[in-house]
């Protein structure tokens, strides 16, 4: 029987595993009554003002803690935390990851994606020739470029745009692209 890890304080201690998103990061104490100032990683930062608790990515490890107070504060949120009572314990959580679990991220309406859920997709073009993978998301400005890894280990860089990317189906893991004159 697998003996459950606990951390100093009796909080249960769960190894890393990929089913988590990060939607946040700690980057500093706020005050001197151990809250925490959050710089959200999401396009929901609202989300923090309806947490019950907080998943901490630290150091290989994930902690939950029960959120006692949430505010937004300009561009961040200050999250007061049970058990953090003082500037230090708030001090040792800075760079700590907030993360949820993958089946609580925010709905999206249909043919909007996550970066998570594109990243690692196999890459086809619509004559069915295999391009490749996309290993990472480009925020842009106008719009998003998918940068795909071909297994000659180039780069391509295909538009996230509709006259571009023609079908993403995520249960398959494809992407199927038109790729425009002159890409290749």
């Amino acid at each position: 029987m697998k003996k459950e890890r606990l951390s100093r304080s009796g909080s249960r201690v769960e190894p890393v595993k990929e089913e988590f998103i990060t939607v946040g990061e700690i980057v500093a104490p706020h005050g001197c009554r151990g809250a925490v100032r959050i710089l959200p990683l999401t396009d929901f930062p609202e989300r923090f003002l309806r947490m019950e608790k907080l998943i901490l990515l630290r150091k290989g490890e994930r902690k939950s803690y029960v959120v006692e107070e949430a505010r937004e504060h300009k561009r961040f949120v200050i999250v007061k935390l049970a058990g953090i009572d003082t500037m230090d314990d708030a001090a040792a959580l800075r760079g700590a990851l907030i993360q949820v679990p993958r089946g609580e991220t925010v709905p999206l309406p249909p043919g909007r994606y996550y970066v998570f859920e594109i990243i690692g997709l196999k890459v086809w073009s619509e004559e069915g020739a295999f391009l490749g993978e996309v290993s990472a998301v480009l925020a842009t400005g106008a719009n998003d470029v998918y940068s795909v890894q071909t297994p000659s280990g180039r780069e391509i860089l295909i538009p996230a745009l509709k006259a571009v990317v023609r079908k993403i189906d995520l249960q398959e893991g494809k992407m199927v692209v038109r790729l425009p004159e002159g890409l290749l």
